[in-house]
């Protein structure tokens, strides 16, 4: 079983403090929810994990089972076991979709899977399981695609991969009801023994998912709910933690633990929070 380890984190962007003391750990077969106001620093939490340049580590450590992911360039932490879902999916012209998992494999030195079926099959599966018109794997990647078409993908790439653990920036952007409840189950299926993904033998998926709504949390369902405000995770608990949020919001959860509203909502301006890796 794999462990993603977060221990005292701390990184800024250009001297400003973003991530002020990040404790967390993801493990197999569970699925830790991250839920915050704008600017609280979840997605530059994301990103210090997959190791988007610009980003700089000032303290603390990350590791996935023993490895020092700090340590390692992107690849590398992806060839570890590491992958990332995007917010805002990128488009990369003349590299098919196929072609694209493929190489992907190749690099981590795996089949799609034990049975002997081409990868090709094992993507068409995964689209009919996800309601995704099989004639859009034929374009290249993600150009064209809806937003939600774009997260049907994504998460085909994800069951075809099969990584140790997955980080999810909200999942649930761009997808209507009927595609989120399919997205989010795929995933959900995904962290369970027996249906670790489409590469054989593989372990089930932990997931580290971020969101800003209650609603992904019906399908994906967290073994834990950790609210993220001004850089830090300021508290935890189970699902009823997210109804909670639903139903106060952040401010009251900020006052319990003494942060004022600007210590809280306002955060220095992150110059790379783009679309896109």
């Amino acid at each position: 079983m794999s462990l993603l380890k977060i221990e005292g984190l701390h990184a800024e962007v250009d001297g400003h403090p973003i991530l002020k003391g990040v404790d967390l750990e993801v493990a197999s077969g569970r699925v830790e929810a991250i839920m915050g106001p704008n600017g609280s620093g979840k997605s530059t939490l994301q990103h210090v994990l997959m190791g988007r340049p610009g980003y700089t580590v000032t303290a603390g450590t990350v590791t996935l089972d023993g490895t020092d992911l700090l340590a390692l360039p992107t690849h590398e932490r992806a060839a570890a076991g590491l992958f990332v879902g995007l917010q805002y999916p990128v488009e990369i012209p003349g590299i098919g979709f196929v072609e694209f998992l493929s190489e992907a494999l190749a690099a981590t030195g795996r089949r799609a899977t034990g049975s002997g079926a081409g990868i090709a099959e094992v993507v068409r599966l995964e689209a009919d399981r996800l309601g995704l018109a099989t004639a859009l794997l034929d374009r290249p990647l993600n150009v064209g695609l809806s937003g939600g078409e774009k997260k049907r993908l994504e998460t085909i790439q994800l069951a075809v991969l099969a990584p140790k653990i997955a980080i999810l920036d909200e999942l649930d952007s761009g997808l209507d009801v009927d595609a989120l409840r399919q997205v989010s189950q795929r995933v959900e299926s995904l962290t369970h023994p027996g249906d670790a993904g489409a590469a054989a033998g593989r372990e089930p998926l932990g997931v580290l998912v971020i969101t800003h709504y209650n609603r992904l949390l019906f399908e994906l369902r967290p073994d834990r709910v950790h609210v993220f405000i001004a850089g830090q995770i300021v508290e935890s608990g189970g699902p009823e933690l997210a109804a909670e949020l639903e139903q106060t919001g952040y401010e009251q959860i900020a006052r319990r633990h003494g942060l004022s509203s600007t210590q809280a909502f306002v955060a220095p301006p992150d110059p790379f929070a783009d679309p896109g890796f």
